[in-house]
């Protein structure tokens, strides 16, 4: 033995004992070897608590070697920040690891989280929707938050480096098993192109461990062979360190691939995303625990686990070890135990008749053989000391012990099968869930399909809890789920598979059912008087195994997150000293200057009394044209489109089904056959998608096309009572005189240095307004020459706050802001509109309901305030000691035009309580406001009009 690593042995694994690679575990140094995982490394230096169980703070220590492991879930960081729930038995050993303890406090030795555990009874299935309910949830919620989850995010900026990366291959192969390879090496002989993926560190599945060979083959020969015929293969790629988590529709599965990570490259995980021909599932199966007093303490392991840590890491997880076991296949692993090392005190086997060829090999080798018997309790406190045992002959023993291999037998890994759409069928002889059928293009080999052993050689009994507190004996190590909980369920009826997922959580998060559901479905089959077929499965979802979400998220992150988009003239705002902010997926100036507050004052008192120059390029710009254009429009607009003169634009509402509005703007009328549809920016992409589908699916016999091109355009919006001025003294410009190009007017034509232009007489603030749009790519080079001649005429850039705030004066309709997901077309004042029109429209059937003719329906209305403060989103209330809320503000703003504070909002019949005065109530403040009519400054449009 190895002084420093008590429990490694003196030779024999595949670890590099010439390396020795230093971590640290909870502030504590410790040494390793390169070969090792942290978990195995935590063994071999004799730690048997890593963490703390997540409800009930019970110790818990290593349980598996690989994928399945429910327990040994630790803060890692490797040099890039602290990573949580990172799996210890995947993780390899790197120079420098520093791991830590999630969910214990102060440390996980003594942990006051335990309280829970004596307390046991009280915390039930399901506690947290009974006991919460009273007095209300707030009173504990801070209590929850605090012990909720596994571990805690990072805190600060994450160091790590992120990438997404896409790829095909003929023929995707999960898992580097001899399954795999031997599928890997029949697909690179036909000369396809094939893709492995392997989530351990080396490729080779049980044979990097298992003594028993293929076909009279040694295990190490086969893969050597292997490995090297497949290296040398032109055609085939091998991933380690690489875990295949989610498969989707057309054999699209994502891949998380860590290798990077390990080898200290920049990019540290690398999200792939692969298309397949065709799918190999080599992903093997999984030992599953059996169920019996304290079957959770540290010292209990998967059988196929020890023997896993002995040969391949020249590990002991015990020194004296006793054997829970239901199947021949475990006698064969605990006698290999023997063989590597392990002293095997005992073997329990529930079953009362076993081989005589197993018994004689394990009394052999001095083995104690308990054939027939019960594990009833496991002893110890923060580890395992003893195996409380009933034998067939109806008495107790009690077995001395620091560790325990238990084996209920294997469940193939069919979490992939599962999420491809493939359907389970569960094997009697194998007591296992396998594979049944499946409409993507995949074959299951190997242990995956149940090709583990033969059912002669394998003799399983169904497994079943012992005869002890049921309140002792753990399904779900992850969540601390007892048979207890299982009980319970079924007691309260929630019989169900999924309902009993949910009502217990078992199988749900990071197991996704690995080593709790066969058992699982088990008890409830039992509890229920059913077959485990009957009873059926819960639904395996991706992710596989936890993923990063950095690793998901790739660069989408900081401004790569949502990536705005910029104006044409992005960097002329910047020059003029705009700051900027995201409006509609558009990064757009809010407002220009250092103070914000009075930044917007300044610019609405500038665009009421001179000018203001605006960029509306972010705004929806569809053209459709055809010989039934206006027929189509007037279809989706609840205004009359037909009767527009050409050269003439018109405000319109856009309606769902449903009559709730859901877009406006102006549309023109460009010639007989052709219009511009205005939109808001943040519904330009969605309406023009609207407006494709409605003509592609119904309306197909329209001879009608639509295209967007809003990116084509830069628009530059004068407006103020200088703002014709301006315009006219550019070189080319038509003549732009109300006479000759009244409000809501339409032109085109080419500049003197044949720029073409487009504009139109529209106001969204009150003033006269142009909207000249000039090709994008002469954006900044008109904004500049419109700012050189309007500067000495007062003429400064306005912010969309600004044009935003100039709206509410005029009483303008921001839909999105002043409409919600009820308001319909006759909430905003267009009832009139909707009773003169005389042809159908999309939504015009549902305002017909008698829901939509209320008319104590929340209205659009103005208000000014009398006194106190209203922000956006306040509630118009009645009553004094119970307040009812009778609508809210949707928006408001302190006017330096009119000298008070007004907003529009939605009330209860509202269009009739004009110069009423109403409350309004936001966070315990109460202020009154007199309803008025929403259009505050120049109600008549002579300023606009002029």
């Amino acid at each position: 033995m190895n002084a420093g690593q008590p429990f490694r042995r003196a030779d024999g694994g595949r670890i590099d004992r010439s390396t020795l690679v230093m971590f640290t575990f909870n502030g504590r140094s410790y040494e390793g070897h390169a070969g090792d995982t942290l978990a195995s490394a935590l063994l071999a230096n004799g730690i048997r608590t890593v963490t703390r169980s997540f409800k009930f703070h019970r110790p818990r220590g290593i349980f598996s070697a690989g994928f399945e492991e429910p327990n040994g879930l630790l803060g890692v960081d490797v040099g890039s920040g602290m990573i949580p729930i990172t799996c210890a038995t995947l993780m390899p050993l790197i120079a420098g690891l520093r791991a830590e303890t999630q969910n214990s406090f102060p440390s996980v030795k003594f942990d006051f989280g335990r309280i829970f555990d004596y307390t046991r009874l009280l915390w039930p299935a399901g506690f947290y929707n009974k006991i919460f309910k009273w007095p209300n949830w707030r009173t504990f919620e801070w209590a929850i938050r605090r012990t909720a989850g596994l571990g805690a995010l990072p805190k600060g900026a994450d160091n790590s480096r992120y990438r997404h990366l896409n790829t095909h291959c003929d023929v995707l192969v999960v898992g580097a098993g001899s399954a795999g390879l031997n599928a890997a090496l029949e697909a690179a002989r036909r000369g396809e192109d094939v893709l492995l993926v392997e989530q351990d560190i080396e490729a080779g599945g049980s044979l990097l461990f298992d003594p028993t060979g293929i076909k009279g083959q040694a295990p190490g020969e086969f893969l050597d062979a292997a490995l090297k015929e497949l290296r040398a293969a032109p055609s085939v790629r091998i991933m380690l360190q690489s875990t295949v988590v989610g498969y989707y529709d057309h054999n699209v599965l994502t891949i998380h691939d860590r290798s990077a990570a390990y080898r200290g490259d920049a990019s540290v995980e690398t999200y792939w995303k692969v298309r397949a021909g065709r799918v190999v599932l080599a992903t093997g199966a999984i030992e599953q625990p059996l169920m019996f007093g304290n079957n959770d303490l540290p010292g209990i392991m998967l059988a196929g686990a020890m023997l896993q840590y002995a040969n391949r890491y020249a590990v002991l997880a015990g020194r004296r070890i006793a054997a829970v076991i239901n199947n021949d296949l475990a006698w064969r692993t605990v006698i290999a135990l023997q063989d590597s090392g392990v002293e095997v005190a005992s073997i329990v086997d529930v079953r009362g008749k076993i081989s005589a060829d197993l018994v004689a090999a394990a009394e052999a080798r001095g083995i104690d053989c308990h054939v027939g018997a019960t594990p009833l309790k496991a002893r110890g406190s923060r580890t395992v000391r003893a195996l409380r045992v009933a034998t067939s002959d109806g008495k107790t023993e009690l077995v001395q012990c620091d560790g325990i291999a238990v084996s209920g037998g294997l469940n193939p890994t069919v979490h992939l099968f599962s999420q491809a759409g493939g359907k389970l069928r569960y094997d009697e002889s194998r007591a296992c869930f396998v594979p049944d059928h499946c409409a993507q293009a995949l074959d299951v080999v190997g242990a995956a399909k149940g090709d583990f052993v033969m059912p002669e050689n394998y003799r399983i009994l169904p497994r079943t809890f012992a005869p002890v507190d049921t309140t002792t004996q753990w399904v779900d190590y992850v969540h601390d789920v007892t048979v207890s909980d299982l009980e319970l369920s079924v007691r309260e009826n929630f019989v169900s598979v999924e309902h009993m997922k949910r009502y217990t959580t078992t199988g749900m998060a990071v197991d996704q059912g690995k080593t709790s559901n066969l058992n699982a479905l088990s008890v409830l089959a039992r509890l229920t008087d059913q077959l485990p077929g009957q009873v059926g499965t819960t639904t395996f979802r991706p992710q596989f195994m936890p993923v990063t979400l950095g690793a998901v998220a790739g660069n989408r992150r900081g401004e790569f997150y949502a990536p705005a988009r910029q104006l044409p003239a992005h960097n002329w705002h910047v020059q003029q000293g705009a700051v900027f902010d995201e409006y509609g997926g558009w990064k757009r100036p809010a407002f220009y200057g250092a103070d914000r507050r009075a930044s917007i004052r300044e610019e609405v008192l500038k665009m009421r009394q001179a000018a203001g120059l605006f960029d509306g390029s972010p705004l929806g710009k569809i053209e459709v044209k055809g010989p039934d254009a206006a027929e189509f429009l007037s279809m989706m607009y609840v205004n009359t489109v037909h009767t527009l003169e050409a050269g003439k634009a018109r405000y319109g509402l856009m309606l769902n089904e449903n009559g709730v509005v859901m877009d406006d703007g102006v549309f023109v009328r460009l010639a007989g056959d052709h219009f511009l549809v205005n939109t808001t920016s943040g519904a330009a992409t969605r309406i023009a998608m609207w407006l494709e589908e409605w003509r592609q699916c119904e309306f197909p016999r329209l001879q009608v096309i639509t295209n967007e091109v809003a990116a084509q355009w830069a628009v530059a919006t004068v407006a103020g009572p200088q703002a014709r001025g301006i315009l006219q003294s550019l070189p080319g410009m038509v003549d732009l005189d109300n006479e000759s190009f009244p409000h809501m007017s339409f032109a085109s034509g080419c500049f003197e240095d044949d720029v073409p232009f487009r504009i139109q007489r529209v106001s969204y603030s009150g003033e006269c307004s142009f909207e000249l749009s000039v090709p994008s790519n002469h954006g900044e080079e008109y904004f500049q020459r419109i700012m050189d001649i309007g500067e000495p005429n007062g003429l400064a850039p306005i912010g969309i706050e600004a044009i935003l705030a100039l709206r509410i004066e005029k009483g303008f309709l921001h839909v999105g802001v002043d409409t919600d997901g009820m308001t319909n077309a006759l909430d905003v004042g267009f009832g009139g509109i909707v009773a003169n029109k005389k042809t159908d429209f999309v939504g015009a059937r549902s305002l017909q309901r008698a829901e939509d003719q209320r008319t104590d329906r929340r209205r659009l209305i103005g208000f000014e305030v009398e006194n106190g403060t209203v922000l956006a989103g306040a509630h118009f209330v009645s009553g004094k000691r119970i307040r009812r809320s009778e609508g809210f503000v949707t928006s408001v703003f302190e006017s330096p035009v009119l000298g008070k504070t007004i907003g529009l909002g939605l009330l209860e019949r509202g269009f009739d309580r004009k110069g009423e005065t109403i409350e309004v109530f936001d966070d315990d403040r109460l202020a009154t406001a007199r309803v008025v009519n929403p259009c505050f400054y120049d109600p008549d449009g002579e300023r606009m009009r002029g």
